[in-house]
């Protein structure tokens, strides 16, 4: 039996490492597509899914060039696409809100495109975001919640998730979005709070550090483990027709929870290391966000395995692990920026 071939945009991030491991354990050929300076970098820029590259098919191009798109989809002719690459760091989309949009809303349109032209039976995925939420009227949110996005990376998700559905109706193509609240694993970049707060906690554990400068911290988030939600995309393809799903554990939990959590797994109190930085808030803020994931439940049967506790003290442990690592090297001097 010939297996199923599945190409992954964005394959290099956290999502994308996790689900290609996923796909290769249930037997599918894997093609990721990543850009010309992650192939001339590959330590630098491959390293989530360096572990898997002799178990996949990597494509060089752009999200920004349809044609690159198009050859690749017209070569692959893949039975599931599932479109991850974004410009994703919530914060930096308000510095430049101009690529956040046309980079993200493009790459998509590209996609969209590409497999209605050249590879038509293809199931496509596209990962829409909580982020479209923005400040709801109601709460928790699910799939029938208005969105009111208050980052240029939620508008742009927003338009995404509406061009694939104008996809699906116009088309009839198999296309849908997944609407993933804040999900998060030893590998999330660098840039985002979650592992900010790990890895700082790490050093400053290692004496490698004495604060912690953050934003925000009453923010309130329903987070998630990425290992799960991927899960829930692939669940999504194989389901018999193309529906959008809310995915999320419905239990949200502040900034400060997470930094209480992970201080306190290495025995010591955040109040002693927190400094509020005014210039680490975003200029619209959202207060709260909590998914409401029954539908995906009944129709998919998906549930999350890993809760808050868990993901933290695993992000803290991996971080410990690497920080120790280096210093046993006498090497703190080189991390890869997306580790760092």
């Amino acid at each position: 039996m010939t297996a199923k071939k599945a190409l992954i945009t964005g394959i290099t991030g956290q999502d994308g490492s996790y689900l290609a491991e996923l796909l290769i354990e249930k037997g599918y050929e894997v093609h990721g597509i990543v850009r010309r300076v992650a192939i001339e970098q590959p330590e630098v820029r491959m390293w989530r899914i360096r572990h898997l590259l002799d178990k996949l098919i990597i494509h060089s191009a752009s999200m920004e060039s349809y044609a690159s798109i198009f050859n690749i989809i017209s070569d692959v002719r893949p039975d599931e696409c599932y479109h991850l690459a974004a410009q994703s760091f919530v914060s930096y989309s308000f510095e430049d809100e101009f690529s956040t949009i046309s980079t993200n809303l493009n790459g998509t349109h590209y996609v969209l495109s590409a497999i209605k032209r050249q590879s038509a039976h293809s199931k496509v995925y596209f990962a829409a975001s909580s982020e479209m939420f923005g400040n709801a009227l109601e709460s928790p949110q699910n799939e029938n919640t208005a969105f009111k996005p208050r980052s240029p990376y939620g508008i742009s998700k927003m338009a995404g998730y509406e061009l694939t559905r104008n996809y699906r109706e116009a088309y009839n193509m198999f296309a849908l979005s997944g609407i993933l609240f804040n999900h998060e694993s030893p590998r999330r970049g660098g840039e985002f709070v979650t592992r900010k707060i790990t890895s700082t906690v790490a050093k400053i554990k290692l004496g490698m550090a004495d604060k912690i400068r953050l934003g925000n911290v009453d923010a309130l988030r329903d987070w998630g483990h990425a290992k799960d939600y991927v899960e829930a995309m692939w669940m999504m393809l194989q389901n018999d027709e193309p529906q959008d799903f809310v995915i999320a554990t419905g239990q949200p939990h502040s900034v400060k929870d997470f930094l209480s959590v992970a201080f306190q797994y290495v025995g010591l109190d955040y109040k002693d290391y927190l400094v509020i930085d005014e210039n680490l808030f975003r200029p619209s803020e959202i207060n709260v966000l909590k998914g409401d994931a029954s539908k995906a439940r009944e129709k998919i049967g998906w549930e999350p395995k890993i809760f808050f506790e868990e993901l933290v003290c695993e992000m803290v442990d991996a971080d410990m692990a690497r920080l120790s690592s280096m210093a046993n090297r006498n090497c703190r001097s080189f991390e890869h920026p997306d580790q760092s």
